[in-house]
């Protein structure tokens, strides 16, 4: 064999052997399994109306729309947490049980929160994502939104989405 083709077959090989391993590593990625729990709602608004169900309907699909947009990116799998009460959330739990069980349902990252209604226009979400693994917290961040409407809880939702997807680890 000439020093041409030793050198071409050697070349062949590196290349295949780049493309083999990357294959493998791209096919071999798994999901990192994550947890949403339920977010608390707060109002202090003092509005005269009661709108505890339009509320809790909202924040049921505040929270979906966070769990089914990162479970449809493909770098996350959403797990449920496994609560002896409803809802599942930071406020209605000890925060020890709270932290257990979002461990037990084997969750690397705990995505949880609140709302609060402070007036007819202005609302806060807080927001926190933390590493079970490494203890770590990775987000601690409040937003403002404007509205008390379905349209208002679905544009912040699709905004926080984005911020989670920039702060959670992808591997």
């Amino acid at each position: 064999m000439n020093k041409y083709a030793k050198l071409l077959l050697i070349c062949f090989s590196s290349i295949s052997a780049l493309l083999f391993a990357n294959c493998s590593l791209a096919g071999g990625q798994h999901e990192i399994p994550a947890v949403i729990a339920d977010f608390d709602y707060y109002d202090t608004s003092g509005e005269a109306r009661d709108q505890v169900g339009q509320h809790a309907a909202r924040m049921q699909a505040f929270v979906g729309i966070l769990r089914d947009s990162l479970a449809a990116e493909g770098t996350y799998k959403i797990l449920s947490m496994n609560c002896p009460e409803s809802p599942c959330s930071a406020g209605s739990m000890d925060p020890n049980d709270f932290i257990q069980t979002a461990q037990q349902s084997g969750a690397r990252l705990l995505i949880y929160g609140g709302v609060h209604k402070m007036s007819t226009l202005v609302q806060w979400c807080k927001v926190h994502v933390v590493d079970l693994e490494s203890e770590k917290l990775l987000l601690d961040r409040t937003f403002s939104f404007r509205g008390d409407t379905d349209m208002a809880f679905r544009r912040a939702a699709k905004f926080i989405v984005q911020t989670l997807e920039d702060v959670m680890p992808r591997t």
